[in-house]
């Protein structure tokens, strides 16, 4: 398992500008090791406070061994594909890794542990996305947790739910309220070293994992549910048990400034007006008043596409849609959605 005195190299290739580089934004954001490179050949010569919207200086460098070179101990394999299959031209990589020592981090579906069984005594390989325990079947018990328990939920795939939960989740943290994250994916597991890789447990129990942990962390006033997925995309079924599962009291809608439709292979499904997609997340939460009563109190705006005077046109357009406060939580920061969570 990770230590915060391990240095990590990033694995990105070719998709250093991509949305599948979404693994590595995450640990470029929120991880707290230090992470001495980022692997990206086509790219290599860069550095990430230079080309990225974020705010750390690391290296973008040619090779592995130039992340050796640099200190790097552990590599995180920082893209997220479709489908979370690993790609035969990554095995490579892996190979030479765990050849020169270095442990690994791995997010996708596919297991390297069964494929690499003789590492050294310091060695170890994450397979982040193995459930660690068996639930029961969920009974609706968040119900009887008397706390605001606060999901994101999205128009599309990456339209920011993580992001938008561990900066709330931090905000809450630095004003003393008492608050929990529960990780529900890959970014946000590795990010904070616990959670449940939700999209990795059977249907049936999907529900009762969320249920677990939303029961474990019963003594926070607030508990921050990283979203996943979408009700609008046909491949997602993984927003409807974090519902089920959480008994969510709030909602927060997460979207992409720049998208009228649902990105590829998808791209021919329109997305409706926000206010039709906060009606159908709020009934669907509420299931007709059998679970909380939850609203959607407010909406987290992606606009990292966006230049800056563009993104305050569209934060105006969209509070004045839909009479809610509306930010983008990285660009703006989360006080706007906070507030509406503390007052509702």
């Amino acid at each position: 398992m990770l230590d915060n005195s391990s240095k990590v190299a990033i694995y990105m290739q070719g998709h250093l500008f991509t949305e599948n580089g979404k693994m590595g934004y995450g640990a470029l954001r929120y991880l707290s090791n230090e992470i001495v490179a980022i692997i990206d050949s086509e790219n290599s010569g860069q550095n990430t406070k230079d080309c990225l919207p974020i705010n750390r200086s690391v290296p973008v460098v040619e090779s592995l061994d130039s992340a050796i070179a640099l200190g790097a101990e552990v590599l995180l394999l920082g893209i997220a594909n479709s489908g979370g299959k690993i790609p035969n031209s990554w095995y490579s990589v892996i190979d030479n890794a765990i050849s020169k020592g270095l442990s690994i981090i791995n997010g996708l579906h596919d297991k390297l542990a069964l494929r690499y069984n003789s590492l050294n005594k310091k060695q170890w390989i994450w397979d982040v996305r193995i459930p660690q325990f068996t639930p029961q079947i969920a009974t609706g018990k968040a119900l009887q947790t008397n706390n605001k328990r606060i999901l994101c939920v999205g128009t599309d795939m990456a339209s920011g739910k993580m992001t938008t939960s561990l900066e709330l989740y931090s905000w809450a943290k630095k004003n003393n309220i008492k608050s929990s994250f529960i990780a529900t994916g890959q970014i946000g597991i590795t990010v904070t070293g616990k959670g449940i890789p939700l999209d990795a447990f059977k249907v049936d129990h999907a529900c009762g994992a969320v249920e677990k942990m939303v029961i474990e962390e019963s003594s926070s006033d607030w508990v921050f549910l990283e979203g996943q997925g979408s009700l609008l995309h046909p491949g997602s079924t993984a927003t409807l048990p974090l519902m089920r599962g959480s008994c969510a009291t709030h909602l927060i809608l997460c979207h992409r400034a720049d998208l009228t439709n649902l990105r590829p292979p998808v791209e021919h499904i329109k997305i409706p007006h926000l206010n039709k997609v906060i009606e159908l997340n709020e009934s669907l939460s509420r299931a007709c008043g059998v679970f909380s009563e939850a609203k959607v109190v407010g909406i987290s705006l992606n606009t990292t596409k966006l230049n800056l005077e563009s993104a305050k046109k569209a934060v105006d357009y969209w509070e004045s849609e839909t009479n809610l406060p509306v930010t983008d939580v990285v660009r703006f920061g989360p006080e706007k959605l906070a507030k509406a969570i503390k007052n509702n």
